[in-house]
């Protein structure tokens, strides 16, 4: 009985333990995809849409709905609707019809110009993953493949990073002090000139980075348990073909930059 009752009780104090931790956020896979050609032929041009999307389930409650509001917003409909299985399917539907409707009569005009095929070879590739952050937050991690015509394709991560304990999203705003902006730029400055091993702005132009602009802190980041990575997508802070630059801040370096209202 006595063995029984030391039992029941660590697990009691396990659970108490847990309970003060993050929010374990439950998320399941939606996935959906659409193929669709421009006309019947065999070879015909064709766009392809593919979403692989984490969902939180409704084990995660009004935390979990918060959570699947923005991202819905974020990346597939700003109308409101708060089904991420259904707005994944609007998503595809739309985003297909909208394309035999604009390339069709443009490729019945080029249809016997095969050096023109690829322009109409669509494609739209959305996939997303999630993880703990720091101890409070989750991480969103999505990244989107497409082609629509043009030299090349898009290549972006974008990141959403939420409080775990209330399903908000995270902004620089949320984390960082009334002035924060110009001591980041420093530090993402810093950051950058070590990363690139250039001594001072002018080498880092003569590379191609900041040719025409200076550092800014970009919304897109993941807090991870030590550091905040900033990611800047191709084009963003250097050319296209230079690919995305991440630049890594540790928190020991935003000591005096970080709200105190912020547990991370």
């Amino acid at each position: 009985m006595r063995i029984i009752t030391y039992i029941l009780t660590m697990l009691l104090l396990l659970a108490c333990k847990n309970n003060d931790g993050v929010n374990d956020i439950p998320f399941e896979t939606i996935t959906a995809d659409k193929t669709i050609s421009l006309s019947s032929e065999e070879h015909a041009p064709s766009c392809r849409v593919h979403l692989k999307l984490e969902s939180a389930t409704s084990k995660a409650g009004h935390i979990g709905e918060l959570i699947n509001e923005t991202v819905i917003k974020k990346f597939l409909d700003p109308h409101g609707e708060k089904d991420m299985k259904i707005a994944a399917e609007k998503f595809i539907s739309t985003y297909t019809d909208n394309y035999k409707k604009t390339m069709q009569p443009l490729y019945n005009q080029d249809r016997n110009d095969a050096s023109k095929r690829f322009w109409y070879e669509y494609h739209y590739i959305l996939e997303a993953t999630t993880q703990k952050g720091t101890d409070n937050t989750i991480t969103y991690l999505t990244t989107i493949d497409y082609y629509e015509g043009g030299a090349h394709g898009i290549n972006q991560q974008q990141i959403l990073n939420f409080d775990s304990r209330t399903g908000l999203l995270l902004t620089l705003k949320d984390i960082f002090v009334s002035g924060y902006e110009q001591p980041l730029k420093d530090l993402l400055l810093k950051a950058l000139l070590s990363k690139t091993g250039c001594k001072n702005i002018r080498a880092l132009r003569t590379k191609g980075y900041l040719s025409s602009m200076d550092i800014f802190p970009t919304e897109n980041f993941i807090l991870g348990s030590e550091t905040i990575t900033f990611i800047y997508n191709p084009s963003e802070i250097a050319p296209y073909s230079m690919g995305a630059t991440q630049l890594v801040i540790p928190y020991s370096d935003l000591d005096k930059l970080i709200k105190n209202t912020i547990d991370l």
